[in-house]
């Protein structure tokens, strides 16, 4: 390895304890360093690109494809090989990094699990550091964790394979700073797990792989596939050994996913299609536009056809090139009602044989109790095939079936349902839990971003509801306020008075009542999180 000096412009905002210098050692700091003073300069600029990009939309322009593509589009090639430990990952389990979760989710009976740093962690600097604690522990195969009851939860035999979701590009790191400012969170995420776990992973016949949310162009790709380059070459390890699967997350990146695993091919292996932050992009991109305002979010199914198209899209084209499709997250969670539960299951296994049926090699669940229901809708369809690469969609998808308005009703039920559940979430989010249970669903940041932004969408275009009261901020305010009251008495006194639900709902009010719509309710968040 070269040996790099660690300069003076990186610096940390708080002492570290005795963990903090355990997982932040000499090696990493020099690998970070390296790393922010590479790829800094070019964040900066892509996110600048996302600005100019969103006023050419927010002025009336659509989405479509990129012509000037047509060269990657219409030749042969196909992204490299996949490691073996992933030619199978039928289901996927995803959530947060805290020690129980993830021996917990390892254990469970699925194929891979996804350890998020994103969008179901709230990332104080403790929940962080932790949390490559616990992932170093898991991939030595040492974790374990005692509840206060005495019970030992430890990994058993042969467990799942491990994926690292970082945060994504938007995202700063606070607490550590790079000529006075914050660094990009995805970069100190990657560091630090790259630099503990690569020589563990690849001696066990696995590697560094990673999952990678909210990118918009291919020359996001472009980036991280030179942050890969780049630290393969610095370790001295084979071109292609870190692996990664993209998001396809935001209305953007549909329309440039060829291009994406063009630009990826050495270390992409597939695509995934991040159904719950679609929405909320499709919402986003579209703010401006009146004919596409979305309804009630309960109504927003697979179904619906521009989700529909979005998933049909995303199996053709990867499979073209070799690539897995992952398909989307169930937030369910079971019910111990047993009917209650038996209507959940059947939903859930209703919405996975679709996915299936459509040609996806592996789906996602957040709760460990769904994992027999989902492998069921997928071996139906599998068989004895380890993925469905063989299957070759050939849709004519256009950008009018990708941009297609959304029908159903918006209600007032809805409404006062997405204000109970942003409050209920960014209440969590600001006191350090990203992933929270809510009205019998898994939510973590994307749900509650379709909450509030539905809103803002309803106030800024003066929708009606079904019963005919017009969307403004004086109504949304008056629901605020009552459904306070209703998140107190559900959850009683002395839960509302000892969490943040005022803080909460102040945040709440402020992102939905803007004229202009706050990007991520996790940027004004991160504020009030230590």
């Amino acid at each position: 390895m070269s040996q790099t000096l660690v300069t003076e412009e990186l610096s940390f905002t708080q002492p570290f304890c005795k963990q903090d210098k355990d997982i932040i050692n000499h090696d990493v700091k020099q690998l970070l360093t390296d790393l922010v003073n590479h790829f800094s300069g070019r964040r900066e600029a892509l996110l600048n690109e996302r600005n100019n990009w969103k006023h050419k939309v927010d002025n009336g322009f659509l989405p479509n494809f990129i012509s000037e593509s047509n060269s990657i589009i219409n030749s042969e090639w196909k992204v490299n090989s996949i490691p073996k430990d992933l030619q199978d990952r039928r289901v996927e389990i995803t959530g947060p990094v805290d020690r129980k979760m993830v021996i917990n989710a390892l254990n469970a009976n699925v194929k891979v699990f996804m350890a998020d740093f994103e969008d179901s962690l709230a990332p104080t600097w403790e929940k962080v550091i932790d949390g490559q604690v616990n992932l170093r522990d898991a991939v030595k195969g040492t974790i374990s964790y005692t509840n206060e009851q005495g019970k030992c939860y430890q990994l058993k035999d042969s467990p799942a394979v491990l994926i690292t979701r970082v945060r994504g590009l938007h995202l700063p790191e606070k607490h550590v700073l790079w000529k006075g400012e914050p660094i990009a969170g995805c970069l100190f995420d990657f560091a630090l797990y790259f630099s503990h776990n690569y020589k563990a992973l690849l001696a066990k016949g696995s590697g560094p792989y990673f999952y990678l949310p909210k990118l918009q162009t291919w020359q996001e790709a472009k980036w991280w596939s030179d942050v890969f380059h780049f630290t393969e070459k610095r370790f001295g390890l084979a071109i292609g050994t870190i692996k990664a699967t993209v998001l396809i997350e935001t209305l953007p990146a549909v329309f440039q996913m060829e291009e994406i695993l063009f630009h990826m091919k050495e270390h992409i292996v597939g695509l995934n299609c991040g159904r719950w932050d679609y929405i909320f992009s499709y919402i986003k991109t579209l703010k401006n536009h009146p004919d596409r305002v979305l309804p009630d979010r309960q109504g927003i199914t697979m179904t619906q056809p521009f989700l529909s198209a979005y998933s049909r899209l995303l199996i053709q084209t990867c499979h073209k090139r070799g690539a897995f499709a992952m398909g989307g997250m169930s937030a369910f969670i079971p019910s111990r009602d047993p009917e209650q539960n038996g209507a959940i299951l059947q939903k859930v296994y209703d919405d996975k044989e679709l996915e299936a049926s459509n040609g996806h090699d592996g789906t996602w669940i957040a709760h460990p109790g769904l994992a027999e229901t989902v492998l069921a809708a997928f071996d139906a369809v599998l068989g004895d095939r380890l993925n469905q690469l063989d299957v070759q969609r050939n849709d004519k998808i256009t950008a009018e079936m990708l941009l297609a308005p959304c029908t159903g009703e918006r209600t007032e039920k809805g409404m006062r349902a997405n204000i109970r559940v942003a409050v209920q979430y960014i209440e969590a989010w600001i006191s350090g839990n990203g992933c929270v249970p809510i009205y019998g669903l898994m939510e973590d940041a994307a749900t509650a971003e379709i909450s509030r932004t539905s809103i803002w969408q309803w106030i800024r275009h003066q929708k009606t509801l079904s019963d005919g009261q017009v969307v403004t901020k004086a109504l949304f305010r008056t629901m605020l306020t009552e459904e306070l009251d209703v998140i107190r008495q559900e959850l009683g006194e002395e839960r509302f008075l000892s969490g943040r639900f005022k803080e909460a709902a102040v945040l709440m009010d402020d992102i939905t009542t803007q004229d202009e719509l706050v990007d991520f309710l996790t940027l004004p968040g991160y504020q009030l999180l230590n």
